[in-house]
């Protein structure tokens, strides 16, 4: 009975601490899961902005780079780069406009301007080849720098990518273009839980320190990001620009995705011919988040096939 005891009262004074001192405590749940998944934070900087990122895995290991979506930061990839960081140099950076980079109001963030930033973040660090791999937004940026760029990507590994018409033609973008009500655009505290029922299929746990400090964030952003949001939707499409790409590729998608159609898996299939496709049952917009032991053991059955 005392160890019970002992535990509830454990249990209620974290729950206390979340509560009551919210920046701390997500400081803290963040480094956290940082050190559990083999990270560590550093910080590039470029012409007119900063991208800080977290890297981590064996030095001499082949690079992978994973890039955010819209409205996220290099965090949404920290749960599943613990199964990664065994066997690849990991490397997530924060598109500037996001996350902890800087924001610059008067600034272009169209899907080729981030490309270009990509390019320059990649020239600091030295890494002349990387594997590549991006999530919604985070996906168009590095199937674009690919097709820009195809000498310095050896894979791409796209996760619910947006970018071509099959995959934006969704009722929540249809929504947004008519109202430009958009549940990644947050005006209110308690938005954040439509955010999270929007871009998940079974919301995972995020203490409510986080869910604070992200929704925070996020409202401070509304104006920045609706401008952002606009540019991205109104960004060239891949199939308008390029065709047969050949870089190979892993295609993921979650089933139950209401932010990014998931026919829109078929359409980079014929973007990329040198392909593999993995449509992932009862999975949202964020199969690294909602599955991340799953997503990497494909990713790492992909790899394989390359080598």
């Amino acid at each position: 009975m005392s160890i019970l005891i002992t535990v509830i009262a454990i249990v209620a004074g974290l729950l206390l601490f979340d509560r009551l001192l919210p920046a701390t405590s997500a400081r803290l749940a963040l480094q956290l899961e940082r050190r559990r998944a083999g990270l560590t934070l550093a910080e590039v900087t470029l012409p007119g902005c900063s991208m800080p990122y977290l890297h981590g895995g064996p030095a001499d290991a082949p690079v992978l780079v994973l890039v955010h979506g819209f409205g996220g930061d290099k965090d949404n990839f920290t749960r599943i780069a613990g199964f990664l960081t065994p066997h690849y140099r990991v490397i997530c950076p924060d598109l500037p406009g996001f996350g902890d980079a800087n924001r610059d109001p008067a600034a272009s963030y169209g899907m080729g301007d981030q490309v270009e930033r990509l390019r320059v973040f990649l020239d600091q660090l030295g890494l002349e080849r990387v594997h590549l791999g991006g999530n919604s937004m985070g996906g168009f940026i590095s199937a674009q720098f690919s097709a820009a760029y195809p000498a310095r990507v050896a894979s791409l590994w796209l996760l619910d990518a947006a970018g071509t018409a099959a995959a934006q033609d969704t009722l929540l973008l249809k929504r947004y273009l008519e109202s430009g009500d958009m549940p990644l655009l947050l005006r209110r505290q308690q938005d954040f839980a439509v955010l999270v029922r929007s871009t998940t299929h079974r919301p995972p746990y995020i203490p409510w320190s986080l869910r604070t400090i992200l929704a925070q964030r996020a409202i401070r952003d509304y104006p920045l990001h609706s401008r952002i949001m606009q540019q991205l939707t109104t960004s060239p499409l891949l199939e308008t620009q390029y065709q047969a790409l050949a870089t190979p590729c892993l295609i993921v998608w979650g089933k139950q995705d209401q932010i990014l159609n998931p026919a829109g898996a078929y359409s980079f299939q014929a973007l990329f011919p040198h392909n593999q496709l993995q449509l992932m049952e009862g999975i949202g917009h964020l199969p690294m988040i909602e599955a991340p032991k799953r997503s990497a053991a494909d990713y790492l059955a992909f790899r394989k096939t390359l080598a």
